[in-house]
């Protein structure tokens, strides 16, 4: 990875705090089922079901057939983790009024695109 990739570590901790408030059971990153959105936990409101729809598709993309390659292994399930932080900070700008905590949706779009997009290449440099 790049150095361009180490400021953004301070944007994935804030995130963690933010998911853990929105996401359903991470244990494990097991792929949420089919009727996940109809059995969700809690409240059923409109911000609620694009969390869990959100938290359903990243657990889906992350379930990846490992490789045996951990480098290649890691990059894989990151990019699905991280378009998952996009999608729940996107959930955050449709539906949140915080200020602060909509500029920090802004910031986690910014660094996980490119965080992304630097992974992305190493992936199709690399043979992912």
């Amino acid at each position: 990875m790049t150095k361009a990739l180490l400021p953004s570590i301070a944007a994935i901790a804030m995130i963690a705090t933010i998911a853990t408030a929105a996401a359903q059971d991470h244990s494990g990153h097991k792929m949420a089922q089919p009727d996940a959105m109809a059995s969700q936990k809690g409240d059923q409101g409109a911000a609620s079901k694009a969390f869990a729809a959100a938290n359903a598709r990243m657990h889906k993309e992350m379930d990846i057939e490992y490789s045996g390659n951990a480098d290649k292994d890691f990059v894989r399930g990151m990019i699905a983790h991280h378009r998952g932080a996009i999608d729940m900070a996107k959930v955050e700008l449709e539906h949140g009024k915080d200020e602060h905590i909509r500029k920090v949706a802004e910031t986690i779009i910014a660094a996980q695109e490119a965080e992304i997009k630097d992974m992305q290449a190493w992936l199709d440099k690399n043979g992912g």
